[in-house]
C-alpha cells in the first residue's frame, strides 16, 4: 500500500466507493428486473471489469453465468492503439443465449464495437452491454450502452479494477491522473 500511497499526489477522487456500490446496487435492481426468468451470461471483459462484475453478480438475484474474455487496445499507454487484440476468448457456446456484456469503461467505442460485432456472429438471443463508466468525449464509435454507471471526464481514469499501466486496479475508489 505504501508504493500507491506515494502515487496519491498524482490522483484526484473522482468516484468514491460508497457512490460506486449505491450505483452498482441500481444497475442489479434493474437487471434483475429484466432479466427475471431467465439466466443470463455476463461476459467480462478482463482485466479491467473483474471487480465490477464481482460486486455486480453479489447484487444480482437472478441465475446467471459468467464467462470471460480478454482484449487489449491500450498496452501501457494512456492512449488506444486503435487496435483490439483477443487474448482470451470465449469457452462457452452462446447461441440462443441472453449476453450481457460487462465492461470497465467505454471510451472510444472501438472495443465494444468489435466485441459487439463478433458477438453477434454466435447469434445470441440477445445482447446488451453494462458498463461501469463511459467517457462519451472520447468516442470515435457509438455504441449501445443499455445500463450505465457513470460518465466520466475525457481524463485517463485508475481504481476499481482499471488500471495504468498494469497498475492501480486495486484501488476501491475511481481516480483520474491530475497531469493528463
Amino acid at each position: 500500500m505504501n508504493g500507491i500511497m506515494n502515487y496519491y499526489n498524482d490522483f484526484k477522487l473522482l468516484i468514491t466507493q460508497k457512490e460506486i456500490k449505491r450505483k452498482i446496487n441500481q444497475l442489479a435492481k434493474r437487471i434483475n428486473a429484466d432479466y427475471r426468468g431467465k439466466t443470463p451470461i455476463l461476459i467480462s471483459v478482463l482485466k479491467g471489469s473483474f471487480m465490477f462484475l464481482a460486486d455486480l453478480i453479489r447484487e444480482l438475484t437472478i441465475d446467471v453465468e459468467i464467462e470471460f474474455i480478454e482484449l487489449s487496445s491500450y498496452g501501457d499507454s494512456t492512449e488506444s492503439s486503435g487496435e483490439v487484440s483477443v487474448i482470451k476468448w470465449l469457452s462457452k457456446e452462446i447461441r440462443q443465449r441472453d449476453i450481457i456484456l460487462v465492461e470497465d469503461i467505454v471510451d472510444t467505442g472501438l472495443t465494444v464495437s468489435t466485441l459487439l460485432e463478433r458477438l453477434e456472429k454466435h447469434n445470441p438471443q440477445s445482447l446488451k452491454v453494462c458498463t461501469l463508466t463511459s467517457k462519451p468525449a472520447r468516442r470515435e464509435i457509438e455504441v449501445p450502452i443499455h445500463y450505465l454507471g457513470f460518465e466520466v471526464p475525457n481524463k485517463f481514469i485508475i481504481g476499481y479494477g482499471i488500471d495504468y499501466g498494469e497498475k492501480y486496479r486495486n484501488l476501491s475508489e475511481i481516480y483520474y491522473l491530475k497531469n493528463e
